[in-house]
This record gives structure tokens, C-alpha cells and sequence, in this order.
């Protein structure tokens, strides 16, 4: 029974709101998460009265219930709500569980309140954190536990179980009636949250197919013949018939050919072969005889052994005992604003996100704040101000949850004296050990490796003198630098020519505590390349550029900013005119050799996706080395006039969209049915951009088929992205988006694959895939 109403829900027993029917349903997806008669998972279900935290003065009590589907949310509102399902949110749209007070809302507003009370539910996408306060500790570990027992458990699922769990909940909204039986009119209900239509013709006529009982109704048996006849997949079906001759199994001898053939996987044998039909046929009988059937081969297909990215650099397989110059590092700019530079929120919560994601090089506005307390935010603008503490207390938490390799903190310090000590005995105190305030021993003429830097925390600012403080250097308290840094001044120039009319100053007083903190990421005043004999800038020092400096010296001296870039780190961040905190393309920094090339982690889209893409790359751990002919002291390459050398390695990509599997609706209407158009470019160095796209399937977004082919002459595959972008479209306005997938050339599988397609926000949709055949030709 779904408590959908206004009115109060409460829980009389367990029984008032299971009932028989529901029960049967809620022990079949019980089952399907392996949590049988699981206590947690049962304190959901029968629900709780919750006290939802918005401010000091806002705290309201509300009653949360998981519903039958073990994978939807019911939440009380007292407003009058037209939409029923307003109320409700998706497990799958959870990012994390947090208990205690970990975010803002409850670190400012339920300080009164035991931490083992309180916990949070933060969503992946922009929406508000739920704050919740639990009647008791054991209240909120159930809720606690039962959530991350179902993530965890959803996320494991193959994509086979994932789509038999959606099918059965699409089923169950369908039966508005809940007599576990399926008329015409709820068969086409059931279709359009499949996003399909159908005409209704042929699903009337699939529909007496089925009805063998001739009432009129599918129930049991029949809505399973029905489920088996729409899940089935032609395309599919074919490659398995002439892989196996049109037998009924594949043998091990086959599934070896068809590996070794068609998927071109280099350890394709019999070893792999077997433990594939171990891992992935369901049949007891076809595993003992050695064979895989049609289900297990499809099973295999959809799994991450199946995926177009290759499972073995999910890990880290990269060297990691290179210098810092040599990877590029994943990095944000002004980590703290959740939204625009002029006018948005500042948070904590912005950091934990960034840090979540595998960020390595996070941003720190620091000004002075009251009561002798720092304050981060973006200075001479209306955007919030956050505790410098407590960006430092949310680092020290998250900086090492994704990766273990090195977090560098970008401080832009516009604090007075005073409160630069603050600062300084700030770090020292919520940072620790983390922090690296002393040279390492050895590591005097290079940048150390992420490999020896593991678990530390590296400070990027002034710095007064060289590596080693010089005699008598240390006994100052006070020196006067230049504050000519073009990470935060020229664009703190051009913002404070838009909100005030305040002068530039030149110069800072920096504090020697401050200073010492500072190894091996000294911010200087970039004075152009060495000239041959001649070195400028020594290894620890690096220097920022704006987006629009950074792609002049790329047009006007490319080599040499790769040549740069081989021995010292260097900074980009966004264009002080991107105010909405719009993202530039960093596949041209990139190309460069820039390591620390800062996006706006808030802003989805294109460059966002290319961004995420380059970062799943080596176990997501936020370090990607760069290719050899980038870390080459005496390389000729230049990305904006392409010669012949190492780096051209020209491949023919031959791309075949085949189809689509449960593309998500993008518009809300129940009716509303997508008309799925996928695009297919390629992002590298200049002569390797293209586009192609397919034709347009109408009203289908459950299993389009397109089946065209496209084919792509790529120079520089190292350098190189694929992206399949799928689109909704719509002749009078500019097309929706759907889902996309970005992969780096070199992370591509060749053969039949299956591309995940991720979300606006880049979350991984729990079922929507492309199949798609890969191959390359030198």
C-alpha cells in the first residue's frame, strides 16, 4: 500500500503497510539485493518518523519509507503536492550516506543533537542535501545501514539483474490497480514507462499472444513469456548463431574464436574463455559442460568484461615513480562555489564532491574573515563565505577516500598577517601528519612522484627564496613578496573591475609560517621559456595562466610550452568573463603537457565529460601519465603543427552503432516518448576532430536499432576521445540530451561492446547502453 496523499502516513504495524500482495513483492526484490529477512532493510520498510533540518529556526518532522520496489524513497510533504511522485526520490540518485555532522546544514544547525542521532542523504545531482535527525542512534544506524546496504547491493548487480528489477518496477507502477494482473490498458501504460510506443495494433496482437489463459489479462507465466518476448535482442541473437554455427551453445573452442576474432582481446584462450562462462552463464548444466548459451553469452556482453572501456585500467597500472611534471592532475577551480563566481553559494560540500570525484588539486580563496578567523570565498564578489577550518576539517576527511596519491591546496592568500598565522596553525592542527612541510629526503633536483608523495597533503603558494630556507631566512617573520601570481590576481583584477572599483595591490606581507609550509609547488610570476643553457624557473616553482594566455603561448610557441611542461608544473583556470562558471575545452591544454588544468567541477557538459573521461582513466585515482613524447626533455612535438615523430601513429577507427538499451526519458510528460538520435565525435588535436551521427529511431527509447557505420583517420591516438552522445530529437526546438559516454582512445575495447551511458551530471544510469562494434586499422 503507497502512502501518496497529504495526509499523515503513520505506522500503526509492519503489516498496515505490507500487505499480502506487497509482502510477495518486497520478498522477490529483497531477494534480488541478497538481503533476505534483513533487519535494517525492514526498519525502512515499515518506515520512521524523521526530523528533516533546514536552518537554526527549521526542523520539521516527517515520515520516510522505503517502498515496495526496495529501490524508491517515500517521503511525507505537508504541502499540497498535484504531483504524487514529487514525493518520492530514487535510491539510485544517492550519492553517499553520512552520519554525524558531515555536511554544512548539520555541522551549522544540529550542533544540539548527538552525532550518532543525525545523518544526511547527499544526491548526486545539485539538488539539496537531506539533513535528518533520528528519533534515536539506533534509529538512525538502521537507516544508516539499510541505505548503504541497498547501494551497495544495486551497484553489484549485473546488467541483466539491473534490468529485471527496473522491468518488474516499471511492471508494478502499471498495475494501478495492484491485482498482479496486466489488462490491455495498463500493457500500455507499462510500455510508456519503457519508453516505448508502440502501435497499438501490434501491442494488442503481442498482447493476445501472450493471454494463453484467454482472460483478457496477463498474469504469472504469461507477463514472464511477454517480459522474455520484449527483452529479446535480435542483434544479439545473430552474432551468437554465427559465432556457433546456429547451434544452441558455444564452446569453449568457439567463445576462444570469437574472442580472439572478433573482440581481438589479446589473452584470448581457453583460461579466458572458461572464466567467462564461470563468471557469466547462468545455466548450472551448460557452466558443468563447459558451454555458454545465448543468456550467458548476452550476460557477458552487458557485464564490465563486455564494456567499450577496458577493464584492466579501472585500476592503476600506470607508473607512478615518475615526477609530478610528467601526469596530468585532477583539478578544480574555485572548488568552494557550487554554482556562478558573482552571486553563488559557497560550501564544504563543494570540496567533499571534488575529492569524491578523485580531484587532486583543489582551490582555497582566503581572506580575512571575523573574530580572527579565516574565511574562503570569492573575494570582492556576493558569493557566501565558508570557515577556512572547516574546508580544512572536510579535506582531511575526503582528501584520500577516492585516491591515495597526492592532494596539492591552491591557496590564494589575501589575509592579513595575523590571520596568515591563523592559518598556519590551522593547518597544522586539522591536517597533521597529512601535511608535507619538509622536503623529502633525497628529492632535491626533480618534482618527487605521486608513488612518494602517497597520503600526503602539498601546499601551492608564496614562498619566500629556493627549496632550502637561506641562512638567517628562517629567523623572519615578516617579507614583503610580489603578488603578481596570475592564478588569482589577474582574474581577481578583472572581477573587482566588474563588482567594485578597488585598487590592484602589487605587493603581500606574507607570514614565514605560511611560507615554510610551501615545498614543492612555489606560485612565481611566469617570465617566459628558458633559452637554451639558461634556466629560469627552478623545478618547485610553477606558474598559472589564464585560459587565454595559456592558448596563445600553445598557438604561438607550442613546443616549447611542452618543453616547459616536461620539468615544471603548470597551472590553467578559466577566464575571469566565465562568471557562470562555464568550463573551456581542455583537451588543448592537455596537448600541451599542462598537469594542473582547473574546470569548474559544478558545470556539466561537454568539457566536464572529456574531463571525467580523461580521469577514469589509470583506477580514477586523479593521475594520468602523460604520453612519452610529452615527458621527452629534447621532443619536437607541437600540437598546433603536427610533423612526423613518435606521436603520429595514424589509425583508421571503424565505429557501427548497432543499438540502444533503456535510454532514459528527458521529458517529464508521461506520454512523452524519445525519438533517439546518437552523434559520434572525435576530440584530439586538431586535424583528428569529427563528427558523424545516425538517423533519428521515432518513439523508441527502450531498444532503438540504427546499425550505421562510421569510420574515423585518427593521427594522434594518444591524444584522443570518443564520444557518443545520445540526443531526443525534436524538429521545433533544439534537441534534448539524453546520455553520453566519453573514452579515451587508449582505453577503448575493439569488438562487440556495450557503452554505459552516463548522465548530465556524469552519474552512470543504473540500465542505458549503446552496442556499438569498435575495430582499428593501422
Amino acid at each position: 500500500m503507497q502512502c501518496l496523499g497529504i495526509q499523515q502516513c503513520y505506522p500503526l504495524s509492519t503489516e498496515f503497510y505490507l500487505e499480502e500482495q506487497d509482502l510477495e513483492v518486497v520478498a522477490l526484490n529483497e531477494q534480488r539485493l541478497g538481503l533476505q529477512n534483513d533487519e535494517d532493510l525492514h526498519v525502512l520498510l515499515k518506515g520512521s518518523h524523521l526530523l528533516k533540518v533546514k536552518s537554526s529556526s527549521w526542523r520539521r518532522e516527517r515520515f520516510y519509507k522505503l517502498q515496495e520496489d526496495c529501490k524508491t524513497i517515500w517521503q511525507e510533504s505537508r504541502k499540497v503536492m498535484r504531483n504524487p511522485e514529487s514525493q518520492m526520490f530514487s535510491i539510485e540518485d544517492i550519492q553517499e550516506v553520512r552520519q554525524g555532522h558531515r555536511t554544512a546544514g548539520l555541522e551549522k544547525y544540529a550542533r544540539d543533537v548527538p552525532e550518532d542521532r543525525c545523518f544526511s542523504i547527499v544526491f548526486k545531482d545539485q539538488r539539496n542535501t537531506l539533513d535528518l535527525i533520528a528519533p534515536s542512534a539506533a534509529d538512525a544506524q538502521h537507516w544508516v545501514q539499510g541505505l548503504c546496504k541497498i547501494i551497495y547491493h544495486t551497484s553489484s548487480m549485473d546488467q541483466s539483474q539491473k534490468l529485471q528489477h527496473w522491468i518488474h518496477s516499471c511492471l508494478r507502477k502499471a498495475d494501478k490497480n495492484k491485482d498482479n494482473k496486466m489488462s490491455f490498458k495498463e500493457l500500455q501504460i507499462f510500455l510508456k514507462e519503457l519508453n516505448i510506443q508502440v502501435d497499438d495494433s501490434y501491442a494488442w496482437r503481442i498482447f493476445r499472444e501472450c493471454d494463453f489463459s484467454q482472460t483478457n489479462s496477463l498474469e504469472d507465466e504469461e507477463i514472464e513469456a511477454f517480459y522474455k518476448m520484449l527483452t529479446q535482442r535480435q542483434e544479439i541473437d545473430q552474432i551468437f548463431f554465427e559465432a556457433t554455427g546456429s547451434e544452441e551453445t558455444m564452446s569453449v573452442d568457439q567463445l576462444v574464436t570469437f574472442l580472439h576474432h572478433e573482440q581481438q582481446e589479446e589473452a584470448a584462450g581457453p583460461a579466458l574463455a572458461l572464466s567467462l562462462i564461470e563468471r557469466y552463464e547462468p545455466s548450472e548444466k551448460a557452466r558443468t559442460q563447459r558451454q555458454m548459451t545465448k543468456d550467458g553469452f548476452l550476460m557477458y556482453l552487458l557485464s564490465a568484461d563486455g564494456s567499450a572501456f577496458n577493464l584492466a585500467h579501472r585500476k592503476v597500472y600506470q607508473d607512478m615513480n615518475q615526477p609530478l611534471s610528467h601526469y596530468l592532475v585532477s583539478s578544480s577551480h574555485n572548488t568552494y562555489l557550487m554554482e556562478d563566481q558573482l552571486t553563488g553559494p559557497s560550501s564544504t560540500e563543494a570540496y567533499i564532491r571534488a575529492l569524491c570525484k578523485g580531484c587532486r588539486c583543489v582551490e582555497l580563496d582566503c581572506w580575512d574573515g571575523p573574530n580572527q578567523e579565516p574565511i574562503i570565498y570569492h573575494g570582492y564578489t556576493l558569493t557566501s563565505k565558508i570557515l577556512f577550518s572547516d574546508v580544512l576539517r572536510a579535506i582531511r576527511d575526503y582528501a584520500f577516500k577516492a585516491s591515495p596519491y597526492p592532494v596539492i591546496l591552491s591557496l590564494e592568500n589575501h589575509c592579513s598577517l595575523e590571520q596568515q598565522r591563523v592559518m598556519a596553525r590551522h593547518l597544522r592542527t586539522f591536517l597533521g601528519n597529512f601535511l608535507l612541510d619538509q622536503q623529502l629526503d633525497g628529492v632535491n633536483s626533480s618534482l618527487p612522484s605521486p608513488e612518494q608523495l602517497k597520503g600526503k597533503i602539498l601546499l601551492k603558494g608564496k614562498k619566500v627564496g629556493g627549496l632550502l630556507p637561506r641562512e638567517g631566512e628562517g629567523n623572519t617573520e615578516v617579507t614583503v613578496v610580489s603578488d603578481e601570481d596570475e592564478a588569482a590576481e589577474m582574474e581577481d583584477e578583472a572581477v573587482r573591475s566588474q563588482t567594485q572599483n578597488k585598487p590592484k595591490e602589487s605587493k603581500l606581507n606574507l607570514a614565514m609560517e605560511l611560507s615554510n609550509m610551501v615545498i614543492y609547488c612555489k606560485s612565481v610570476h611566469f617570465e617566459g621559456f628558458a633559452r637554451p643553457g639558461g634556466h629560469k624557473q627552478a623545478f618547485y616553482e610553477m606558474a598559472s595562466f589564464s585560459e587565454n594566455r595559456a592558448s596563445r603561448l600553445v598557438q604561438e610557441s607550442g613546443n616549447n610550452f611542452v618543453l616547459h611542461n616536461v620539468a615544471h608544473l603548470s597551472r590553467i583556470y578559466p577566464a575571469s568573463w566565465r562568471t557562470d562558471s562555464s568550463n573551456y575545452n581542455p583537451v588543448d591544454m592537455w596537448n600541451a603537457g599542462c598537469q594542473i588544468v582547473a574546470l569548474n567541477f559544478q558545470t556539466p557538459g561537454l568539457e566536464m565529460d572529456l574531463y571525467q573521461a580523461r580521469f577514469q582513466d589509470n583506477g580514477a585515482c586523479g593521475y594520468v601519465l602523460k604520453p612519452a613524447f610529452l615527458r621527452d626533455p629534447s621532443s619536437t612535438f607541437n600540437p598546433r603543427a603536427l610533423t612526423r615523430g613518435p606521436w603520429w601513429t595514424e589509425k583508421r577507427l571503424t565505429v557501427r552503432v548497432i543499438s540502444g538499451q533503456q535510454l532514459p526519458k528527458v521529458n517529464k510528460s508521461k506520454n512523452s516518448i524519445v525519438d533517439p538520435k546518437v552523434i559520434v565525435e572525435i576530440h584530439g588535436v586538431a586535424q583528428d576532430a569529427g563528427s558523424q551521427q545516425t538517423g533519428v529511431v521515432t518513439n523508441n527509447g527502450f531498444n532503438p536499432r540504427w546499425d550505421s557505420e562510421f569510420e574515423f583517420t585518427v593521427s594522434v591516438p594518444e591524444l584522443a576521445f570518443i564520444r557518443f552522445m545520445v540526443e531526443d530529437y525534436d524538429l521545433s526546438s533544439k534537441n534534448d540530451f539524453v546520455g553520453q559516454s566519453t573514452i579515451p582512445l587508449n582505453n577503448l575495447k575493439q569488438g562487440y561492446r556495450h557503452v554505459h551511458l552516463l548522465s548530465k551530471n556524469g552519474d552512470q544510469y543504473p540500465s542505458a547502453t549503446l552496442f556499438v562494434k569498435i575495430s582499428f586499422r593501422d
